[in-house]
């Protein structure tokens, strides 16, 4: 299966807990942090969740 990399450019604080727990979800929390997820309609709702605070880095 595909894998994605995702980038935090955005921070958690001041945000609502649920934005949060997605982030840890995707295994970010730090600024500037990079995971490699595989390519799931979960993980692309995640990320459509979040737009303002992550970022799908292209190979």
């Amino acid at each position: 299966m595909a894998t994605i990399k995702i980038k935090q450019i955005g921070s958690p604080i001041r945000r609502p807990a649920a934005q949060k727990k997605i982030l840890i979800g995707l295994g970010l929390g730090k600024m500037h942090r990079v995971v490699e997820r595989q390519d799931t309609p979960e993980v692309r709702g995640a990320i459509a969740k979040l737009p303002h605070m992550v970022q799908v880095l292209e190979d």
